[in-house]
């Protein structure tokens, strides 16, 4: 009998043992350590920059988690970049340091400006008589007297009867006009344009609405002159039954405001 033939085998054109390109051992993983390279830069050059001390920080950690992660796989094998990986921890650290130093320079430098801003506030103080304005309303007639030499004086309520096209009066409510003096005694010009007036009514403080009239409620305009002083007419509405008015004035926004406690 023939023996059965052998079915005819194609020889391998690779040597017996190796494996055909690109199914053998896998592609290295250098993504880990180029990102954290790539943050470690950028993180760096934000530290430099004055106010972005955070972006320096947030890039920095992120670059520095990365790098130390790509360092990992290059020590198992996965990766071939450790260099690169070394130097975006090296530069998420740097980053990461001169984010913390950032934000104690921004901190002092935060601190300075407030100060010299409280510095530059001029602070209220009582005219003689006139007893303490920080803590204790002034009287009809007193004056708040600030460290530039600004002097304001509220005068005492009058009623009056606002005109036929008055703007803020209410039917049955009682209106009431006070005088405001502002006097410049100090050594640089005053932008009186800045200056507010408002005013509160009765035992439960509501608001007093401003009336305005041909001759109230146009307020202060321009600038007063050293040694010079600017006068201006507010009016306001008030309940019926309201036995004080509470007038509060604010010179401008580099001072304090000051109130009043007028008797109706």
């Amino acid at each position: 009998m023939s023996q059965p033939s052998q079915p005819y085998q194609q020889p391998s054109p690779y040597p017996q043992g190796s494996v055909p390109p690109g199914l053998g051992t896998p592609a290295a993983r250098n993504g880990l350590g180029v990102a954290s390279l790539v943050l470690g830069i950028i993180g760096a050059l934000s530290g430099v920059i004055p106010f972005l001390f955070w972006l320096a920080g947030v890039l920095g950690l992120i670059g520095l988690i990365l790098g130390l992660a790509g360092r990992g796989r290059a020590r198992r094998g996965e990766a071939t970049n450790k260099g690169v990986a070394t130097s975006g921890v090296v530069l998420g650290s740097l980053a990461l340091v001169l984010a913390v130093v950032g934000a104690a320079l921004t901190f002092v430098f935060v601190g300075e400006v407030v100060k010299e801003l409280d510095k530059a506030t001029p602070s209220v103080s009582s005219a003689p008589g006139a007893g303490d304005a920080k803590g204790k309303a002034l009287a009809a007639g007193d004056s708040a007297v600030y460290d530039d030499d600004l002097t304001v004086t509220v005068s005492e309520p009058v009623a009056y009867t606002p005109g036929e096209y008055a703007v803020g009066h209410t039917r049955g409510n009682k209106a009431y006009k006070v005088t405001v003096v502002i006097e410049n005694a100090g050594k640089e010009k005053f932008d009186a344009g800045l200056t507010t007036v408002t005013a509160r009514a009765g035992a439960d403080g509501v608001e007093a609405e401003s009336i305005y009239d041909d001759t109230t409620g146009t307020g202060f305009s321009g600038t007063i002159l050293p040694g010079k002083k600017a006068t201006a007419v507010f009016a306001f509405d008030s309940p019926a039954a309201a036995k004080a008015l509470t007038v509060e004035v604010g010179p401008g926004i580099l001072h304090d405001t000051s109130q009043w406690e007028l008797k109706l």
